[in-house]
């Protein structure tokens, strides 16, 4: 397909340059209070202690003085700058790893039972860390889209629409074999005096878990995840609207990848080094081995569907057509 506009507008630059100083602004401001929080001493954390993980006090600062540097150089930037890019998804994913705790906010939120270590501030301030993740990451997706796109509007290099490609099928399998190893590794070890029949909050995350586990990942690579099957009640036949399944798919991943990647690296040091803390010793290291993983490769896989889901279903660009 041969375009008919050049690569790069003045929108597109435009654009490019306002995200990557709002970045800049937004890592500022939010390092500044970080920079006075280790310094004069942070809000009460509750239990935890902390607000953040991985990357915490003078380090967190640290951080966001490399997102302002990154953020000013794709600011500035006159040309393609892939050490940029790649330096900003470098903070991005630091930043993220700091704040996997909302995977537990969000879902004290969604089961209306938030966890006796929930403080307020230390939501606000992992909410504020992921916003800065958000706007780097724009701006450095704008920068790529901006030289390396076949189209300075979007960036696309292909067409949407078409089949659903083998790997997004097979990750969606994955995502759904590893929500049942989860499951699996609990059958094992049985259920004990976990709550299973008490209070809706628990009924509502057994429900949760199965949906997100298996009917959300299939549903991104399958035609009721496009189409509302005829069982659904007034819905039937109707188109889904992309975001629905999506959005989900994507926070979903990117937490579960993101909090047992955590989990993961620090349960090998610890296995290796011999400092396993068992808890109350009622699950054996077995069970944690198999638990932390299944979640992982359930987040890894539902996040490679979602990429499938969102190539296939996603509008046609005005500018370009692609």
């Amino acid at each position: 397909m041969t375009l008919t506009v050049p690569p790069s507008t003045t929108a597109t630059r435009h654009r490019s340059a306002w995200l990557a100083y709002a970045a800049v602004a937004w890592a500022i401001g939010y390092g500044a209070l970080r920079a006075a929080w280790a310094v004069i001493g942070h809000p009460s954390f509750g239990p935890l202690g902390t607000d953040l993980v991985v990357v915490t006090g003078w380090w967190s600062v640290a951080l966001q003085a490399g997102a302002v540097a990154v953020g000013l150089g794709l600011a500035r930037a006159r040309a393609w700058q892939p050490g940029l890019v790649g330096a900003a998804w470098a903070v991005c994913g630091a930043v993220l790893l700091s704040c996997v705790l909302l995977l537990l906010d969000l879902v004290g939120f969604l089961i209306l039972h938030l966890s006796p270590a929930f403080t307020l501030a230390g939501f606000l301030s992992r909410a504020a860390a992921l916003t800065g993740v958000l706007l780097l990451h724009a701006a450095a997706l704008a920068h790529l889209r901006r030289f390396r796109g076949d189209c300075g509007r979007c960036g696309r290099t292909r067409e949407s629409g078409g089949p659903v490609p083998r790997w997004a099928r097979i990750a969606a399998w994955a995502a759904a074999a590893g929500c049942l190893v989860r499951l699996a590794a609990q059958v094992a070890v049985g259920f004990g005096d976990l709550p299973l029949a008490q209070g809706a909050s628990v009924v509502a995350f057994e429900v949760g878990f199965l949906l997100a586990g298996v009917l959300l990942p299939l549903a991104l690579v399958y035609r009721w995840g496009r189409v509302w099957p005829r069982w659904v009640p007034l819905l039937a036949g109707r188109t889904v609207p992309r975001l629905v399944p999506l959005v989900p798919a994507v926070v979903f991943a990117v937490g579960l990848v993101a909090y047992f990647g955590v989990g993961l690296a620090q349960l090998a040091v610890e296995t290796a080094t011999g400092t396993v803390e068992l808890g109350d010793g009622r699950y054996p290291l077995a069970f944690f081995w198999f638990a932390e993983s299944g979640y992982w490769a359930w987040g890894w896989g539902m996040g490679i569907a979602a990429v499938g889901y969102h190539l296939r279903t996603r509008q046609a660009c005005r500018h370009c057509g692609l």
